[in-house]
C-alpha cells in the first residue's frame, strides 16, 4: 500500500551512474519517493535543496546543511563508522528536532572476509615468504617463517555485530573455540552461530586471558577508546594474534607498537590507524601512524580497505530497505544509532 505524502531524498555527493540505476530500479515503483541526485554538489546548492528534504544520505553532513533542513526526519550514513556524527546529531536532537540517524552494515561480509584473509596471511607468514621469493630466496621448510595453525584455536570476538557474526561463521570450518565479549547479554536465549563463552565489558581481562586470537570489531565510543592496552596484550600472550578492523584508537598505539616490537604477542593484522592526514617524510612517504609499524616483521599492514569492493551495489540494500520504510511511514528502521551509547 502506497502512502500519498511525498518523501524527498537528498544525496549529498556525486552519485555514480551505476548506483543511481540500482537505486531507481529498486525504488521506482514507490510513487511517493523522490530521489534527488544533484549535479551541483556545492555546499550552497545542497543547503538550498535541504530545505525540502525529508531524508538526507551521505557521509559527512555539516551544521549549516542540517540548519537548512526543517523537514528532515531521517539521516542515512551509508557506512558503519558514525563517531564523527555523534556531536552534531546530539546537538540537533537536544533542540527536539528528532532526526533519526541510521548507519549501514552492508559492507560487513567484505570486512569479515578481510579479517579472515589478513589473519591467515599473518599466521601463515604469507607476506614474509612472498617478499623472500621476490628477492630470489628459496625456502620450503619451517626453519624460517613457520606457519601457525588456525585449527581449533581459541578465537575471541570483541564485539558481536554484523562483522564478527560473519567472522564467526567463516571460521567454523577450522573448528575454533569461540569467546564473545559484547556490551549486553540482556537476552539469555539469543541464538549464536555456534556455542561460545560469553563475556561482558567488565570481564575483558578474563576474556583476553582465555583466547589465542582477538578480532576487534566494536564501534569507537568514549568507552572503547584505549579499550586494549599493554595489560590486555600481555594477557593475550606470546602466542596470541590480534586483528583490528574497527578503529585505531580502540587499541593504544604506543602499547601496540611496543608489544609487537618486543614480541609480547606473536603478531597483528591492522586495517585502521591513528593519523589519517599524514605528512610526507623526507622520502615522500606517508604513514598513518606515529610509531614505525612498517619496520616490524610480525604485522600485516592494511590501508583501511577492509570494506572493499566499494563499488559493490548490494551493500546499498539496507539503504533501500530504510527508504521503503519511510515511504510507508514506518519507523522501525534498520541500524538506528543510539546517540547515548554512540552506536
Amino acid at each position: 500500500m502506497q502512502i500519498s505524502n511525498s518523501k524527498n531524498v537528498l544525496f549529498i555527493w556525486e552519485v555514480p551512474i551505476r548506483l543511481k540505476k540500482y537505486l531507481n530500479k529498486h525504488l521506482d515503483k514507490i510513487s511517493n519517493l523522490k530521489l534527488i541526485f544533484p549535479q551541483n554538489i556545492s555546499k550552497e546548492n545542497l543547503e538550498n535543496l535541504a530545505s525540502e528534504a525529508n531524508v538526507i544520505i551521505g557521509w559527512r553532513p555539516w551544521k549549516k546543511l542540517l540548519d537548512h533542513a526543517p523537514k528532515l526526519k531521517l539521516y542515512i550514513n551509508p557506512g558503519t563508522g558514525i563517531q564523527h556524527l555523534i556531536p552534531i546529531f546530539r546537538e540537533f536532537n537536544s533542540k527536539q528536532t528528532n532526526i533519526i540517524l541510521v548507519n549501514g552494515h552492508g559492507n560487513s561480509l567484505f570486512v569479515a572476509q578481510h579479517v579472515v584473509g589478513t589473519l591467515i596471511s599473518l599466521m601463515n607468514k604469507i607476506i614474509l615468504h612472498h617478499n623472500w621469493m621476490k628477492e630470489g630466496k628459496w625456502r620450503t621448510g619451517d626453519e624460517q617463517g613457520k606457519s601457525t595453525s588456525l585449527w581449533k584455536k581459541k578465537v575471541g570476538l570483541l564485539g558481536y555485530g554484523a562483522i564478527n557474526q560473519k567472522v564467526h561463521q567463516l571460521l567454523l570450518g577450522f573448528q575454533c573455540n569461540f569467546s564473545i565479549l559484547k556490551r549486553s547479554w540482556s537476552n539469555p536465549n539469543e541464538p549464536l552461530i555456534s556455542s561460545a563463552d560469553k563475556y561482558q565489558p567488565n570481564q575483558i581481562l578474563d576474556f583476553m586471558k582465555k583466547i589465542d586470537i582477538c578480532i576487534v570489531a566494536v564501534p569507537q565510543t568514549a568507552k572503547t577508546i584505549d579499550l586494549i592496552g599493554r595489560k590486555e596484550l600481555e594477557l593475550l600472550g606470546k602466542e596470541g594474534y590480534l586483528v583490528n578492523v574497527a578503529r585505531g584508537k580502540i587499541i593504544n598505539e604506543k602499547d601496540l607498537y611496543e608489544c609487537l616490537e618486543a614480541k609480547v604477542i606473536s603478531g597483528a593484522a591492522i586495517d585502521v590507524w591513528y593519523n589519517y592526514q599524514p605528512e610526507e617524510d623526507k622520502e615522500g612517504k606517508k604513514f598513518p601512524y606515529y610509531y614505525p609499524f612498517h619496520t616490524l616483521d610480525n604485522i600485516v599492514l592494511s590501508p583501511h580497505r577492509a570494506a572493499s569492493p566499494f563499488d559493490n551495489l548490494e551493500r546499498w540494500d539496507e539503504v533501500i530497505e530504510n527508504l521503503k520504510k519511510i515511504a510507508n511511514n514506518q519507523t522501525d528502521f534498520l541500524n538506528v544509532v543510539d546517540l547515548e551509547t554512540e552506536y
